[in-house]
């Protein structure tokens, strides 16, 4: 039998295998190149297409506002905060769904918030008939919000038929508040929409302050489930001060009452710029700080208590913005002023401390002494005749400051005002503090015997209110020159603290024996000397006078000043008061800034627990 061929069961050729693998490498290659596409759609255009997406669903997203934190004082009191408001929001798409539930909707609405004009509604409900976001009314309170939310599941519980609430919601945010008015104002400051802080502390400690809004996210996808999500908002940080409202609403009620006697028919304040300074000299912390005029934290923009309405109507915005300003800032750190016999300890304490003068010297003061073809003159234009240290600190003699100016030397004088602190930034806590690097005479300039006379009295030659204060702490405290400043500490919404800010010691001034002699010294000022009038009964209290003549002199306008502390053997608390151009006939002997002391003295004092000395004042 013959063979048969054996059968090819081999069913694909190798040229058709090879087409397979082209086919299948191509497959690969192409789906490959699609993955790698969709990779490259979801890095660069991702955000777009979800975009599109979610356009297509329902779709919302609602802003959590977070809220600003507190401004609080040394024992926790609120001096600004923020309340929560409500703005009232129409879901105009919502509501036309259901036209019989329009009615009742309505009703609730007029009925709860009456800020809501019900014609507006309407309008909008039929011009806008799609927009899911339409605001009604801003900043209604809660008490009204509460109420209609009692209202809805009230009229929800019943079951009436079409007596329901549907496409109103509320929208929660924060408004500033300032509970105590005016009281601090410069130095707490205000803020503008969107928590923007403008002035004072609100200013400078903005983004502690400041928190991060939340928002909520929600869709209702395809098959009519609801998906969503929330960020919640982060609060922002309070910052309690060493600001005592107490203590601030004594200094500023002794303001107004000095003030307000000096008002007349064409004054409406009774000098042109009042302030005071209240301040731990052991600490450099700012117990108390009132400039005046002041204004209303929570309406700041009102100039009606110093100008009329027909004043107010004939200024430009530029006038009346240039005004707010002046208002608004702190006097007590941003403007100059020559400080005048305030100035006399600290040219006493540089003598002393520098060895320039033994302590033991003394003068001669013929009511004025000639110096470089000038006839400068003393207070006292009939001299105070033979005066030593104490004595021309006690009766403020210009002659005898001049004598001590020119025997201390360009060199010493010009190294002692930097070692003060003067023609530097103290670096306090409040915006606005000006570069007063050119405002002092040069050693160069101070070898001229006319300049470093007048610099010895506090003439020629400017400061601001915080330097002095701060270098005049530093000689009744031992010599240490502190930091001024206002916060205290940082916390969080639940009060826990996130930071202490603690006393900063810049420099060594003096030594502590110097201090104690120009303590003693001072205190003459006020048993026996200028400063009689600023004396508490009871309590031992050191201080020095100052009268210093405005540019041009030929106006003949003063600033008056008295800068005193107690006790004096271990100062508790140091006041500083100025009123520039007081609003009196005889500027030059107006007691107004010894009686504002004396005032804020006899009251502050018992309220810290300062007990009287043994032997009263004399």
């Amino acid at each position: 039998m013959a063979n048969k061929k054996k059968k090819n069961t081999n069913r694909f050729t190798f040229k058709m295998q090879g087409r397979l693998a082209v086919v299948f490498g191509l497959t690969c290659v192409f789906f490959a190149l699609l993955i790698l596409r969709i990779i490259y759609i979801q890095v660069k255009s991702g955000a777009k297409y979800e975009k599109i997406v979610l356009e297509q669903q329902e779709y919302s997203s609602s802003v959590i506002p977070y809220q600003r934190g507190n401004i609080l004082d040394s024992q926790g009191t609120a001096l600004a905060s923020s309340i929560d408001v409500y703005n009232i929001v129409l879901d105009c798409k919502e509501l036309n769904k259901y036209p019989k539930l329009k009615e009742s909707t309505e009703e609730v609405v007029s009925s709860c918030f009456p800020e809501v004009d019900m014609d507006d509604f309407k309008k909008r409900l039929k011009e806008k008939k799609n927009s899911r976001y339409q605001v009604l009314a801003k900043k209604v309170s809660y008490a009204e919000k509460e109420k209609f939310d009692k209202e809805c599941k009230a009229r929800k519980k019943d079951k009436t038929k079409n007596n329901e609430v549907v496409g109103i919601w509320t929208e929660k945010e924060y408004v500033r508040q300032y509970p105590y008015g005016s009281l601090a104002a410069s130095v707490i400051g205000f803020t503008a929409s969107g928590n923007k802080g403008l002035t004072g502390l609100e200013l400078y400690y903005n983004d502690t302050l400041n928190g991060v809004n939340g928002r909520s996210y929600g869709f209702v996808n395809g098959s009519s489930s609801v998906k969503g999500t929330v960020v919640d908002a982060k609060s922002g940080s309070s910052i309690k001060t060493s600001i005592d409202h107490n203590i601030q609403k004594i200094v500023e009620e002794s303001i107004l009452q000095e003030n307000n006697a000096r008002v007349d028919e064409t004054h409406k304040t009774g000098s042109l710029s009042t302030s005071v300074i209240v301040m731990d000299p052991n600490t450099g912390e700012i117990l108390a700080l009132a400039d005046y005029p002041s204004f209303d934290l929570n309406n700041p923009r009102d100039l009606s208590a110093y100008y009329s309405e027909d004043e107010l109507n004939k200024m430009s915005n530029e006038d009346k913005s240039a005004k707010l300003n002046k208002l608004w800032s702190s006097n007590v750190v941003t403007n100059t002023f020559e400080p005048g016999s305030t100035f006399k300890p600290m040219t006493v304490a540089a003598g002393l401390d520098s060895g320039k003068l033994k302590g033991d010297e003394t003068y001669l003061c013929e009511g004025h002494l000639s110096i470089g073809g000038y006839d400068i003159h003393c207070w006292e234009t009939k001299g105070h005749g033979q005066e030593d240290i104490k004595g021309a600190l006690r009766d403020s003699c210009n002659v005898a400051l001049m004598y001590m100016g020119m025997q201390i030397g360009a060199d010493t004088f010009s190294y002692y005002q930097s070692l003060f602190g003067f023609g530097q930034k103290t670096g306090i806590d409040l915006p606005g503090e000006p570069n007063t690097s050119r405002l002092l005479y040069s050693k160069d300039l101070l070898k001229k015997d006319v300049n470093i006379a007048t610099n010895a009295f506090g003439q020629n030659f400017n400061v601001t209110r915080i330097q002095m204060a701060s270098a005049f702490c530093s000689i009744i405290n031992g010599g240490k020159l502190y930091k001024p400043h206002i916060v205290t500490s940082v916390q969080d919404d639940n009060g826990n603290v996130l930071e202490r800010v603690n006393p900063v010691v810049m420099k060594q001034t003096v030594s502590p024996e110097t201090s104690k002699t120009i303590r003693e010294d001072l205190r003459s000022v006020v048993t026996e000397g200028t400063g009689k009038t600023a004396a508490v009964e009871g309590y031992d209290i050191g201080g020095k006078t100052g009268t210093a003549e405005k540019q041009p002199r030929s106006e003949n306008n003063y600033v008056l000043s008295f800068e005193g502390f107690a006790p004096v053997d271990n100062p508790k608390v140091m006041v500083y008061v100025t009123v520039d151009t007081v609003n009196a006939a005889d500027q030059y002997h107006d007691l107004i800034a010894k009686q504002i002391f004396r005032d804020i003295m006899s009251k502050i004092l018992p309220y810290m627990n300062i007990q009287p000395s043994a032997a009263p004042a004399q």
